[in-house]
């Protein structure tokens, strides 16, 4: 087992830095795999090539590890989009039940997979402030209602869902979950999904280029694969001179065969995750929104995300007032302090690794804003 102040370690992004629900700098770990892997293939040593097939299980082991879903329900994705449109493409009829104000990735892939099948509805769901409850879902199921799409974190409010609680709800219907603004850094179960995608480029620090998605034996029964490649066969890619049916497991869900460095960054930051455990990665992230939502308070800044820990993950929001909202986006760029600013709020994500000058530098921008305005 790795310590909590061990994994810290690993974060060496400059002080200052406050926005892993955006991206999150590659980790000590990560870095030192990477250049690993690329001596490996700039040299091009004898049988270098076949060693690059072993990183496809290594990775879903990993995420296998933190998700709970075996191994052979996992497959490898370049993003948590790709992962959505596979399962927005292959769901077979009726209504999907979503927000409209999720993340693009989720609505998009609804939408797209409609307009291009012709077989599934999306049915916008009327959230509680945009964030979607159980008692929200239950409250819009039709008999119609064959899937639910929902974000683990949403991304503007930063509101952690109730995945048991939806899954309680629905039933047997599908429930299909983007967890990229959670994985790594919520201890969720997501065993209670059927399809569960998420990327690596944010809370993992595992770069772009990484992801996964994840199907349970009900996905895999009402699932059809859509975009399935030559490598998505039983055969893995080996037969020639004719084309064969998909295979009847997760393999189905791919299109080529993948990137193997960006599986051993990937494998590396979830090994790392693993060897922590993420239930203490968890609390260090809850310890410090603990102090930016402390400092928000000290500086009479207004909080929309929710403050419950049972709510929240890594992220506080901020909404000043309207007039007030460039001076603090400005405060904070020149205090070197990098956050999200969209049209009226302030996003700040906070890690295990944020360190004290960083909540320091956090401090010196709200002061100097409260001086402003």
């Amino acid at each position: 087992m790795t310590t909590i102040e061990e994994f810290a370690s690993g974060f060496g992004e400059d002080p200052g830095y406050l926005d892993y629900g955006r991206v999150g700098p590659l980790s000590a770990a990560v870095r030192a795999e990477a250049t690993a892997q690329h001596e490996i293939l700039g040299r091009a040593r004898f049988g270098a090539a076949d060693r690059f097939r072993v990183e496809d299980d290594r990775v879903r082991d990993a995420v296998s590890a933190l998700t709970g879903f075996a191994s052979d329900s996992i497959v490898f994705q370049p993003n948590a989009t790709s992962g959505l449109m596979h399962a927005a493409f292959g769901l077979t009829g009726g209504e999907v039940l979503l927000s409209q104000a999720e993340f693009p990735s989720v609505t998009y892939a609804a939408v797209r997979a409609a307009q291009a099948m012709h077989v599934v509805t999306p049915r916008w769901l009327q959230t509680d402030h945009a964030r979607v409850t159980p008692a929200v879902i239950r409250d819009q199921l039709t008999p119609s209602t064959t899937a639910v799409m929902v974000s683990l974190v949403d991304s503007r409010t930063g509101y952690l869902a109730d995945i048991d609680g939806i899954r309680q709800v629905i039933g047997d219907r599908l429930l299909i979950v983007d967890a990229i603004q959670g994985f790594g850094v919520v201890d969720a179960p997501y065993e209670v999904a059927d399809v569960v995608a998420s990327g690596g480029q944010k809370w993992t620090r595992a770069g772009w280029g990484t992801g996964f998605l994840a199907l349970s034996e009900r996905a895999l029964e009402h699932l059809t694969p859509v975009f399935s490649g030559w490598v998505g066969t039983a055969a893995g890619g080996q037969t020639w001179d004719e084309v064969i049916e998909p295979a009847r497991s997760a393999k189905a869900f791919t299109v080529s065969n993948p990137d193997g460095i960006a599986q051993a960054r990937f494998a590396a930051a979830l090994e790392e995750i693993a060897a922590v455990g993420v239930a203490a990665v968890s609390d260090a992230v809850a310890e410090k929104v603990e102090r930016v939502l402390e400092l928000a308070d000290d500086f009479a800044l207004p909080v929309s995300s929710s403050r419950s820990p049972s709510e929240r993950a890594g992220m506080v929001v901020l909404e000043p007032l309207p007039e007030q909202l460039a001076a603090l986006s400005a405060s904070l760029y020149n205090h070197g302090v990098t956050a999200t600013v969209r049209s009226t709020s302030v996003r700040i994500s906070a890690h295990a690794g944020t360190t004290e000058e960083t909540l320091d530098m956090l401090r010196a921008a709200f002061t100097s804003f409260a001086s402003a305005v």
